[in-house]
């Protein structure tokens, strides 16, 4: 036999503090199941294209049946051993990579660092150098980067004997650099105020002890 059961269901901003706490509990368990990083991942391929970054591609298959190519960028995160960001590319030199870098992003002084090391370090070797940069193995951090550094010098000439560690640091920065972007944004999105702000724009309703319902 059927049955009528009425409940009474609130809007956030009418529910108790400890009901509070537990509907953004519910919003944080599941809201992020979107690509929520994608406005990070642009401006990172903008900022590798600066600085003489190539982005791999990989293919991606769509529900219509269709492929897009999504850049080869990957991360785990926030807060377990082995977290991190890397990616897939090839470098070479980009002409007035520190200028544009700043013009890019004026205030980012690790991004300046970075362009500046790969400037002079291209200078040494008459900007000959070239590195493929390729993910290995499960995990997802600036250390699952294989980074292959080699000249193309029309004479033969050997790169300078820095130049391989001081590739491979700027481009393990690049990724530490991605993952603090990537942290900040997941931290932001899913601060108090923007929550609070999303599960009113999406009138979500709870019960008094602040379980969602419907």
């Amino acid at each position: 036999m059927s049955e009528v059961i009425e409940v009474t269901v609130y809007r956030l901003d009418e529910l108790s503090e400890a009901a509070k706490e537990k509907a953004r509990a519910w919003y944080r368990e599941g809201g992020f199941d979107y690509d929520w990083y994608d406005s990070v991942y642009e401006d990172f391929q903008r900022i590798a294209e600066i600085l003489g970054l190539g982005l791999k591609t990989r293919p991606v298959r769509l529900m219509g049946g269709g492929i897009r190519h999504d850049p080869c960028i990957w991360f785990r995160g926030f807060c377990g051993q082995g977290d991190g960001a890397c990616f897939e590319a090839f470098l070479s030199h980009r002409k007035r990579a520190p200028q544009r870098i700043r013009e890019y992003a004026p205030k980012d002084t690790e991004l300046h660092r970075i362009a500046d090391a790969l400037q002079a370090i291209q200078r040494r070797n008459f900007y000959q150098l070239q590195a493929d940069i390729s993910h290995r193995g499960r995990y997802y951090h600036e250390y699952c980067m294989a980074i292959s550094v080699t000249r193309d010098s029309p004479t033969w000439q050997d790169m300078t004997g820095d130049a391989e560690e001081i590739i491979v640091e700027a481009m393990r920065d690049l990724a530490r650099w991605l993952y603090r972007q990537l942290e900040r944004e997941h931290d932001y999105l899913s601060s108090d105020e923007v929550v609070d702000e999303t599960i009113a724009a999406n009138e979500y309703t709870f019960t008094e002890v602040g379980r969602r319902f419907g």
